[in-house]
């Protein structure tokens, strides 16, 4: 991901071009506890509430943190990306799944599927870069995002009304070409419903003043802390993006989740296309990027200094918690991913 400046959406929000809705009335925190909501509208009772936070599957923080030892070195040449392609498809295997290598002129996505038990419902994808530049071993760019796609393989393995693709792209640091070449093949998107996309979810700073904003930025940020987890959709798949705010941070120690839609396919917010979900965006396909806000806020984005050493575990395990319980939540409905005013 390439200098992620997504907060200057704000300004859009603000101007109300996003539907009429804004997704940023509430500080995170007190967004976390207001989303909970049965269907009457009313708020959950608290046991409720901690039965909703523990009907989902829970990550394993020793796997998590395993996966990003074991990829902790650099993965930017061909010999590099094909020990980090041997170990990704090992523990796949692990875990009952049959990758499969799909090659492109530049490089080789890895791909792992199984089917839903209702076809009409379609797919979800879950997916993330396993490359890195030149030089740096990428603990959180972008080996967190592969330790959270091979936890959702190993947790969320059994049959849903959806069905699961997990792929981990090859060369996104060199312009997105894995995700480019997958999303361009009718054969990988024709069932697709919507994407799940991780670049760099194990970094926060908790010392005020260390979360970065655009200075002409004419609203107030929602922290001046790096403890959240931002979710960047397209405006046109607003319920994709929506499965991210039951975040259920007052009672389950997960972090805030900032939500941030994006009207006309980033047209007006090219910084918002820099990372593998871009590519889906524009076959059409609904697709979220999760991200810790990258250079925004970790002082070791493409540096030999972002290493296992400097992640917030915590916040890493957090969010691998949040992403699961969305995904677990997709891959359980059969409802249309688009926002009902574009259908």
């Amino acid at each position: 991901m390439k200098k992620l400046i997504w907060l200057v959406l704000l300004v859009i929000v603000a101007l109300g071009i996003v539907a009429g809705k804004s997704y940023f009335d509430k500080a995170p925190q007190q967004e976390a506890i207001d989303t909970i909501k049965v269907e009457n509208g009313n708020s959950l009772a608290p046991q409720q509430k901690l039965e909703a936070a523990l009907s989902f599957p829970s990550v394993g923080s020793e796997n998590l943190l395993a996966h990003i030892q074991k990829l902790n070195f650099q993965r930017y040449t061909d010999a590099e990306r094909r020990n980090a392609r041997s170990y990704i498809t090992t523990e796949l295997k692990k875990y009952g799944w049959k990758p499969k290598l799909q090659s492109f002129p530049q490089g080789i996505n890895i791909v792992a599927e199984r089917a839903g038990t209702d076809k009409k419902a379609g797919n979800i994808l879950v997916g993330a870069h396993y490359d890195t530049v030149y030089q740096s071993s990428g603990a959180d760019d972008n080996a967190s995002g592969v330790a959270v796609v091979l936890e959702v393989a190993r947790l969320l393995a059994q049959p849903t009304p959806r069905g699961l693709q997990l792929v981990l792209f090859d060369k996104e640091e060199t312009g997105l070409l894995g995700s480019q070449a997958y999303a361009k093949q009718a054969k990988n998107i024709n069932n697709l419903r919507g994407a799940v996309v991780m670049d760099m979810v194990s970094y926060a700073c908790h010392t005020p003043g260390c979360q970065k904003y655009p200075a002409t930025l004419p609203v107030t940020p929602p922290s001046d802390k790096g403890d959240f987890l931002a979710v960047v959709g397209d405006i046109e798949h607003l319920p994709l993006l929506s499965s991210f705010q039951t975040n259920t941070s007052e009672i389950a120690n997960l972090p805030a989740v900032l939500t941030i839609p994006i009207p006309l396919k980033g047209l007006l917010t090219p910084d918002t296309l820099r990372s593998d979900h871009a590519p889906f965006w524009y076959q059409g396909i609904g697709a979220v990027l999760v991200t810790d806000t990258a250079n925004l806020r970790t002082p070791h984005y493409h540096k030999p200094t972002d290493t296992p050493t400097t992640i917030d575990r915590d916040f890493f395990i957090g969010s691998a918690q949040v992403i699961v319980n969305a995904t677990s939540k997709l891959l359980e409905a059969r409802n249309d991913l688009k926002t009902p005013a574009s259908n």
